[in-house]
């Protein structure tokens, strides 16, 4: 819905989720709520793009499960039903020297629960796994100090597990460095497990224990793109006076001020995301399970990582009718993207695909914004979203909800 400018008792300056979360739940509250997105859709970087004919992810094609927040959002939005878990082949690593690996079955965020277990070993080494295992001797209070989740995975297990294990998930999730990120952003509830139970992988095997049962991920049938438009959906239901194509001055900042999209557009880390739709039957076996991670310093590809999407979730393998669909991540482009994304599949996943097997192919280019600072409740400007919150559609959303609650409050 495309309205005039007027009067609002507050204004969302950018339509990605955070920006559509924070004002549908002050207009579903009775407030005056205008928005405003300088591009021509609502969702930001949740998006749909159309690939091989299906309709698929242009950006995030899971969420964390943890606290349920993206659940619930998505139950109050109708697609409850529709909420999925992937399939149980799992994820691999491509380490950076020898063959891909299956990803050690318990962990966060690569953390090993038990450093000596086989499938850890397989990937780090017996040498730094024996050096992990030190952990369970070092005060935990250690932990207290700690700034960024690199920093402690570091200090109780070694640069093994980190750089080896741990940074080529976190990389894969959330596309920076463990040494770049607040530990508790990156895994909330990870230092009271420590203190409380005395070692980093007693802390990860309590915190695996605690969780709910099922995947940690989950997904949405037919994309995650369908939160962006039932959210949509809302704004125009609760009356939120919807502005696209606009690019934001300071006459347009009326009441509250809510910043959902940066200040700097150009700072940030560029991701330029490769999707291939493929027919290879050597991937009905689905070879590297749901796909695979990277770990810095692989030679044998420049990818960081690869989903293989039709493995991953049943209800995506149905629509593809045979056909495989492969998403790969890069933080540098390389030249002919197209063609390296396919030798690089064929790489990470042990399989020929020549250029007929190429159905077709598609090229996003997304900036995951700088880190910054919030502005707090009261000062008439206040800060959502990824610049905050982090990565990742629960943290987003779920700070989001917390601002809307506080504005709602004061």
């Amino acid at each position: 819905m495309v309205a005039e400018p007027g009067s609002a008792d507050v204004t969302v300056v950018g339509g990605g989720i955070a920006g559509m979360v924070v004002a549908r739940r002050l207009a579903m509250a009775g407030r005056a709520v205008t928005l405003i997105e300088a591009s021509d859709h609502l969702g930001g970087t949740v998006a749909r793009h159309t690939v091989g004919g299906i309709d698929l992810d242009a950006g995030a094609e899971s969420f964390a499960t943890r606290g349920g927040t993206v659940a619930d959002l998505a139950a109050e939005l109708g697609l409850g039903d529709d909420i999925v878990t992937p399939t149980a082949g799992g994820a691999w690593l491509q380490p950076a020297v020898g063959p891909a690996v299956p990803l050690p079955a318990t962990n966060v965020l690569g953390i090993p629960g038990t450093p000596l277990a086989a499938d850890v070993i397989a990937v780090i080494g017996q040498r730094a796994a024996l050096r992990a295992e030190l952990d369970a001797i070092i005060p935990s209070l250690w932990a207290r100090k700690s700034l960024t989740l690199g920093a402690l995975v570091r200090r109780r297990m070694g640069s093994g597990v980190l750089e080896k294990l741990v940074a080529p998930v976190v990389h894969g999730v959330h596309s920076m460095h463990p040494d770049e990120m607040q530990l508790d952003r990156a895994a909330p509830g990870l230092r009271a497990a420590l203190a409380r139970e005395g070692s980093l992988a007693a802390a990860v095997r309590f915190m695996r224990d605690a969780a709910p049962a099922g995947s940690a991920v989950a997904g949405i049938r037919g994309g995650i793109h369908r939160l962006a438009t039932e959210l949509g959906a809302d704004l125009e239901t609760y009356g939120v006076q919807v502005q696209l194509g606009h690019r934001v001055s300071p006459a347009d900042l009326k009441g509250v001020v809510i910043m959902a999209a940066p200040v700097d557009p150009s700072a940030g880390r560029r991701i330029v995301l490769a999707t291939l739709v493929v027919d290879s039957p050597e991937l009905d076996a689905a070879p590297r399970g749901t796909g695979l991670l990277v770990a810095d310093g692989a030679t044998a590809t420049s990818a960081r990582a690869l989903t293989h999407a039709t493995a991953k979730w049943d209800w995506l393998r149905e629509r593809a009718g045979g056909r495989h669909v492969l998403r790969l991540s890069y933080d540098v482009e390389p030249e002919a993207l197209h063609t390296t994304a396919r030798l690089d599949a064929c790489a990470l996943l042990g399989v020929q695909l020549d250029d007929s097997s190429v159905i077709d192919f598609a090229r996003v280019e997304w900036l995951r914004p700088a880190a910054s600072g919030p502005h707090p409740v009261g000062d008439g400007i206040v800060i959502v979203g990824e610049t905050v919150a982090g990565s990742g559609l629960a943290g987003v959303i779920r700070q989001a909800e917390v601002v809307a609650h506080e504005l709602l409050e004061a």
